[in-house]
């Protein structure tokens, strides 16, 4: 049975969710204020989470983007909001799915399960993202079935962007977590190694690691199908 977070402040809606996923082997917990969320989310620890953005306390996106930063569990977005803004934050802070209001309920569990097939979890000490693996253990990177050879350095920032899926991280929080050293506005050692990485899984457009411009790298965790 997975453990799922409903925030949702329509209490009809949010009894229809619960009331259908329930049938389905999910254990539903709804909270209908958005500052509870991060509370609860630490208490009950779910596997998944499907969030609202127009919330009581705190909006959604900000709840987003905190819980993006505690896990890397899938997040899906249901929302009446309809403007293109919303979807491209919403995705940008860190959630792996945006689905707008009315949804038929077996369409959202479509969604939630592609979201779950994705294998967007920690296991141990692997990292996995859909076809990705990474093995904090053994130091490896798996990609399609296929190893991929990293030497140090490339491991450490891979590692370290993934372990922040959906967080943008700056090339300062990167190099101290690396090398113990600050940003000094000229080093592009990072930019270089980032660039040798993409080439390493052909993200030529830049899908799944991002650059978010005048802030730093994105490790999407939603693109590694």
């Amino acid at each position: 049975m997975q453990r799922l977070m409903l925030v949702e402040d329509d209490a009809r809606l949010a009894a229809l969710i619960k009331e259908y996923l329930e049938e389905y082997d999910y254990q539903v917990d709804v909270v209908t204020r958005g500052d509870q969320a991060l509370a609860r989310f630490r208490q009950n620890q779910p596997d998944l989470v499907i969030l609202d953005l127009t919330l009581p306390g705190v909006d959604g996106l900000v709840i987003c983007r905190e819980l993006r930063q505690l896990s890397a569990i899938p997040i899906l977005i249901l929302t009446a909001r309809e403007d293109s803004f919303d979807e491209v934050s919403g995705l940008e802070q860190g959630a792996d799915d945006y689905v707008n209001k009315p949804v038929q309920p077996r369409v959202l569990l479509a969604r939630l399960r592609a979201l779950q097939r994705r294998g967007h979890a920690v296991s141990g000490t692997d990292l996995v993202f859909g076809q990705l693996r990474i093995s904090s253990e053994n130091r490896t990177v798996f990609w399609r079935g296929q190893e991929v050879a990293m030497n140090s350095a490339e491991f450490k920032l891979f590692a370290i962007l993934a372990k922040a899926a959906g967080k943008v991280m700056s090339r300062n929080d990167i190099l101290v977590r690396m090398r113990g050293i600050e940003f000094d506005g000229l080093d592009r050692s990072i930019d270089n190694c980032v660039s040798r990485l993409r080439r390493k899984f052909d993200d030529g457009t830049a899908e799944r690691i991002k650059t978010v411009w005048g802030e730093g790298y994105l490790f999407s965790p939603s693109a590694w199908e």
